[in-house]
């Protein structure tokens, strides 16, 4: 399960797209937009699928220097602590991952290069002879040491965003995001984990988590924001002081415009939350000056809405 900014994310990439002039029709544009979702869980795997990647290549790489004319003692009897880690282990055997690595035809053959100059920091790195080093021999150091080595040189990697971004325009943007999604997996993935179980279903936040409520929350913000843009537009004017509603940075609107819609059509959640989400995004797809902007007027906007009575939030601890 993706992060609620995650999909807000989407849904301001769609709708600006819409109010550019994209896509016409509504239905068209909505199903693009659950596609580019969908997009997001590929570029998941993918980054999982790199990690596994780089890991086999240090073990060829072990393998083929204890078959050298002269090789070292160190590389006869080579510490294969790394290529025995158990998360790694857990990684290679789960079949949601295998399957999907299948489904969207993941394959790293043509890009050897990259595996190689990664799997070269690795060993090169302080961490990996502590790692080696270490008597320690648990899950958890597994898991810590593996966490370090994604964090470090593949979810900073320069080469592979760009590889990403070559793939999927998309993937530009959404990279570092779901590097952090795969950073959460390995954090949270349980010793033992079932090799038939979902690795994106760790993230049901409560038992109550329901995918279809996502679905609904993406879909809503997206048909309302389009569908109340003008009667939305009509309240920023009033509250804009000595300032025409084109001058606005188009970005600034739309952003406006899905707060609203959050404020007024999704009583669960917390009149809170939306104005933090929404000044957080100002600072990623907006001007420098937006985030001030947006917050003041959001202020405003959100307490005139509460006088009308058009918030009503649900829930404990939140505004009625």
């Amino acid at each position: 399960m993706l992060s609620r900014r995650l999909y807000r994310i989407k849904v301001f990439e769609s709708l600006y797209a819409w109010f550019q002039g994209g896509e016409p029709r509504l239905e068209v544009a909505e199903k693009n937009m659950l596609q580019s979702i969908e997009k997001i869980y590929e570029l998941y795997y993918h980054q999982l699928s790199f990690l596994l990647e780089v890991v086999d290549f240090y073990e060829k790489r072990t393998e083929e220097a204890r078959h050298k004319f002269y090789p070292t003692e160190e590389e006869l009897n080579p510490n294969l602590k790394f290529v025995n880690n158990a998360l790694i282990g857990l990684l290679r055997n789960n079949k949601d991952l295998q399957e999907k690595t299948r489904r969207y035809r993941i394959n790293w053959a043509d890009e050897q290069e990259m595996v190689r100059a990664i799997c070269t920091k690795i060993r090169n790195g302080k961490d990996h002879k502590n790692y080696l080093a270490s008597p320690e021999n648990s899950f958890e150091e597994d898991r810590e040491f593996v966490c370090q080595v994604f964090r470090k040189y593949i979810a900073r990697s320069t080469a592979l965003a760009y590889y990403f971004e070559e793939k999927n325009i998309h993937w530009n943007i959404d990279f570092d995001a779901v590097a952090q999604f795969v950073m959460k997996t390995l954090r949270i993935v349980p010793e033992g984990y079932p090799a038939g179980a979902s690795l994106a279903q760790l993230f049901r936040k409560e038992e109550g988590d329901d995918p279809a409520e996502d679905k609904k929350f993406v879909t809503g913000l997206f048909r309302k924001a389009i569908a109340e843009s003008k009667e939305m537009e009509e309240r920023i004017a009033k509250k804009v002081v000595n300032w025409e509603l084109d001058r606005i940075a188009l970005t600034d609107i739309i952003l406006l415009k899905m707060a609203l819609t959050e404020l007024v059509h999704f009583p669960f959640i917390p009149v809170k939350v939306t104005l933090n989400e929404y000044i957080e995004l100002s600072k990623s797809f907006s001007t420098p000056k937006s985030k001030t902007f947006i917050n003041g007027l959001l202020d405003k906007l959100t307490e005139e809405l509460t006088e009308q009575k058009l918030i009503r939030k649900k829930g404990r601890g939140l505004i009625k």
